[in-house]
């Protein structure tokens, strides 16, 4: 049997380390690439790099996401998620391989007000939204065997993320406040790439919104890491207006799973159970540190 060969962009990201390391469990052939070793702006490299290795499937995990920063700096978000994206979509299409677009919520306005699903126009609000929109559009003329995925407020293990920056405020101990009127859906980034391999086990190629099922506020979601983080913390509920940033977010952007419905797909476990799980095995990896630390010390 052939071992199917796939790429990975964004190999070192919260998303893309864990896609790496779940394909490989699941007996596929990774080659896992960060920022220095594929340059996905650099379209001859990343011809070079896909007919010199002849992948079945190119997961794309690596994108700009600095959201405020993309406000100034409009050319190298539309280079990174906008172009670059579609040159790994072409390659994939020289290639016969099918290509996964990891997209986001942001290319919504935020005036829903219930669940998003794939068919709602999109209108993004913010230069880091439209970047990764243009990188929607240019996958969709590039290639035909692709999966774009728009998925919301993700979290993991590895990298910074809202989990982890709640966590250490809350164990400094000082009274915090949280926007309260902006809603989506909190993703767990394991549940985001078993939700990805079961697609690209497909043909049913499209868009997908992919994200843990329910929806918080921000501020629901801070009081449910520090339940379950068995956390007490002064934690106040503010008005987004309080907190001026360079660019605009959406204030409603829960999306709604009609893609993986539609085409037979496993539903989504809840925003609260995966927060769980991740808590269990951060705890763990805490632990886990700390034992290493004074092993080195003895």
């Amino acid at each position: 049997m052939v071992e199917t060969r796939l790429i990975v962009t964004g190999a070192k990201g919260q998303l893309g380390t864990d896609m790496a390391s779940l394909l490989s469990e699941a007996g596929y052939e990774v080659h896992a690439f960060g920022r220095e070793k594929l340059d996905f702006t650099d379209r001859r490299e990343v011809l070079e790099v896909v007919e010199a290795l002849q992948p079945d499937i190119i997961v794309h995990c690596g994108a700009y996401t600095k959201v405020d920063q993309a406000e100034t700096e409009r050319e190298l978000a539309e280079r990174v998620n906008g172009h670059g994206s579609g040159y790994l979509a072409e390659a994939a299409e020289l290639v016969g391989a099918k290509l996964v677009y990891v997209s986001t919520d942001y290319v919504f306005d935020g005036t829903a007000v219930e669940p998003i699903p794939e068919s709602a126009a999109t209108n993004p609000i913010n230069v880091y939204g439209a970047s990764k929109l243009l990188g929607e559009t240019l996958v969709k003329a590039a290639a035909k065997r692709y999966f774009i995925v728009r998925t919301s407020w993700v979290y993991g293990l590895h990298g910074s993320n809202f989990v982890k920056t709640m966590l250490n405020l809350g164990r400094q101990g000082k009274p915090l406040t949280v926007v309260e009127d902006q809603f989506g859906s909190p993703t767990f980034t394991v549940d985001l790439a078993e939700c990805v391999l079961r697609l690209i086990q497909s043909d049913h190629y499209g868009t997908y919104h992919v994200s843990n099922s329910g929806s918080c506020s921000w501020y629901e979601f801070a009081q449910a890491i520090f339940e379950e983080a068995g956390m007490k913390v002064e934690l106040a509920p503010v008005d987004s207006s309080r907190f001026i940033r360079p660019a605009q977010r959406p204030a409603y952007s829960v999306l709604r799973h009609q893609s993986l419905s539609e085409n037979g797909f496993p539903p989504m476990r809840n925003w609260r159970e995966g927060l769980k799980e991740f808590l269990a095995l951060e705890s763990e990896e805490g632990n886990d540190e700390n034992r290493t630390a004074v092993g080195r010390i003895g």
